[in-house]
């Protein structure tokens, strides 16, 4: 396995309808590099956003999906998603600034 630094696991924010509903609530949801554990984006968030505390980090792998282009038949990269539950006393993450 690559040795991943912190600034390389996080790689965009999703933001979708559901993920900004979680917003609320303290959850944020990232692209994270597909070969990062747990405790990686836990360190990772916390580094890069200052005055944040993560309690709790729930992954997904997502498989590539099968695409056809005439007869010839490919795959999509696969992704790995994190939803990140930050602490009640932890300052919130400003994706967009004033939103």
């Amino acid at each position: 396995m690559a040795d991943i630094k912190y600034y390389d696991v996080i790689l965009k924010p999703v933001l979708t309808e559901k993920s900004m509903s979680g917003m609320g609530d303290k959850k944020y949801t990232f692209l994270v590099h597909p070969e990062a554990n747990k405790s990686q984006i836990k360190e990772a968030v916390e580094k890069m956003f200052e005055g944040t505390k993560v309690e709790r980090v729930n992954t997904m792998n997502c498989q590539g999906k099968t695409k056809r282009r005439g007869m010839v038949v490919g795959k999509t990269a696969k992704t790995k998603k994190a939803i990140v539950q930050l602490a009640k006393d932890s300052k919130e993450i400003e994706i967009y600034p004033g939103l």
